[in-house]
């Protein structure tokens, strides 16, 4: 590893924040062994691969490190943030983007676990899901916040709880409202605003929206076809004349024939001269493009219990030439002038968060802790992000190709068989259940930036 100072450097900058100076060791070794080019990166592996002569002493330590110490993952993920922040080149545009990843699992007992919509796998399956936020720009991306997400099936059961670590002080919240918390803890410590980005798993929720909005951040979020708005032009009913009788109507009401619709039947009914075909960005193989069209609408989600109308938002639609119907849909709080093009990019930008996933899990080991407990699997997940933001930093500063700041791993002991291994197991060639993905690079034409992104 030719800029091994480089991570020395960088590993002795976070253990400065673990509060003790004996985790410094634990820290650089699991750190390194995940930066390793090993199939597996739970707790043994790295082992192995570390320490050859003493895998089962540097198991303990290691697992003694990630599964048990109380250092702080908030303090650690601040401080490889502060690292990465200053060469993302988030004055050219800023993203916060929020989204949840799965890993299947076996059996009960690991904290989380449960049968639950997996989008590794892309069906409900058992498994683990957390919550995320990532800073990203044009540039890179890097996770920022990660919480594992508890169904009410975990904290319906305090003994169950209990038994996987969970700090008393945790409660049922669901996946929009850890992710509102996470955008809040954000304003608070100062971190740059950004445009904020979500699947329709969070943007069809009102109440996260209206909070997103709260926070003083502007939203770029996709929504369910269902999603019910009030066409161009078009508001609920002022409240009911005042008869002079009882107490003065104040809600806004709806009528027969003036009421709102879907998103879907008001894209069915735009004008052909309202779609325009708009590329994005340079795909591996060709430039990415599709058809969308936008207007200005207002949400109707229950508004006839509000005193006062929404305000208008952009309702952005794709509509890929030769579909039958409408694809994606977007609202977003984005300036009345802004571009057709200015509001495709930024949706668009949300691919960043699938890239990270992808080096998490495939280069990092983000979904290979076998531990149980809830320190252990925010410690695990916490030690990826910090590995995976030193190889950004490298790529960001001095260009570095994917593996060139990566350590290469040395020979495992002699005779050294895994737990649960056989020591001759029958070979099959061509078979690698953790193999990689193609490394994709991605490039786009210059795209005007939307003024408030700067």
């Amino acid at each position: 590893m030719d800029n091994f100072a480089e991570l020395e450097s960088y590993l002795e900058r976070l253990a400065g924040v673990l509060g003790h100076a004996d985790r410094k060791a634990g820290l650089m070794g699991y750190c390194q062994g995940l930066m390793l080019p090993i199939k597996r990166k739970s707790v043994e592996p790295l082992a192995a691969y570390l320490d050859p002569a003493h895998v089962q002493a540097k198991h303990q330590s290691l697992h003694h490190f990630v599964a048990q110490s109380p250092w702080s993952d908030a303090a650690v993920l601040g401080e490889v943030r502060a690292i990465v922040e200053p060469v993302l080149g988030l004055d050219a545009g800023s993203y916060w983007i929020i989204d949840d990843t799965g890993s299947p699992k076996q059996g009960s007992h690991s904290v989380g676990v449960a049968r639950q919509y997996c989008g590794q796998l892309g069906k409900t399956d058992n498994c683990q899901v957390a919550v995320s936020l990532s800073l990203a720009s044009e540039s890179g991306s890097l996770p920022i916040k990660w919480q594992l997400y508890l169904p009410k099936e975990w904290t319906d059961d305090p003994k169950r709880c209990q038994a996987g670590g969970v700090p008393d002080d945790v409660r049922f919240a669901t996946k929009p409202e850890i992710a509102l918390r996470q955008l809040r803890e954000a304003r608070e410590e100062g971190i740059p605003p950004g445009v904020v980005l979500a699947d329709p798993a969070y943007g069809a929720e009102t109440a996260f929206r209206d909070g997103v909005t709260a926070l003083g951040l502007i939203y770029m979020l996709g929504i369910k076809s269902t999603i019910s708005v009030w066409a161009p032009g078009v508001a609920p009913l002022p409240p009911k004349p005042w008869t002079g009788q009882g107490r003065r109507p104040k809600l806004l009401r709806r009528a027969p024939g003036h009421e709102p619709v879907s998103a879907k039947a008001m894209a069915m009914t735009l004008p052909m001269g309202a779609w325009q075909t708009v590329a994005w960005r340079e795909g591996t193989n060709e430039t990415l493009s599709s058809r969308f069209a936008a207007v200005h609408v207002r949400p109707a989600h229950q508004d006839y219990w509000r005193e006062t109308v929404r305000p208008e938002e952009w309702l952005l639609i794709e509509w890929p030439a030769g579909d039958r119907e409408p694809l994606k849909y977007w609202l977003s709080t984005a300036p009345e002038d802004a571009t057709l093009e200015q509001l495709v990019f930024v949706a668009k930008m949300r691919w960043r968060i699938e890239r990270d996933y992808r080096e998490l899990k495939q280069e990092f080991g983000l979904s290979h802790y076998e531990g149980r407990n809830w320190r252990g699997i925010h410690h695990h997940a916490t030690l990826s992000i910090a590995a995976y933001g030193f190889l950004l930093h490298q790529r960001l500063t001095q260009g570095s190709k994917k593996n060139a700041a990566r350590p290469q791993a040395p020979a495992l002991p002699k005779g050294y068989v895994p737990r649960g291994g056989r020591p001759n197991p029958a070979p099959r060639p061509g078979f690698d259940c953790h193999s990689a993905l193609p490394h994709q690079s991605a490039h786009r034409r210059s795209t005007p930036a939307m003024s408030l992104l700067r």
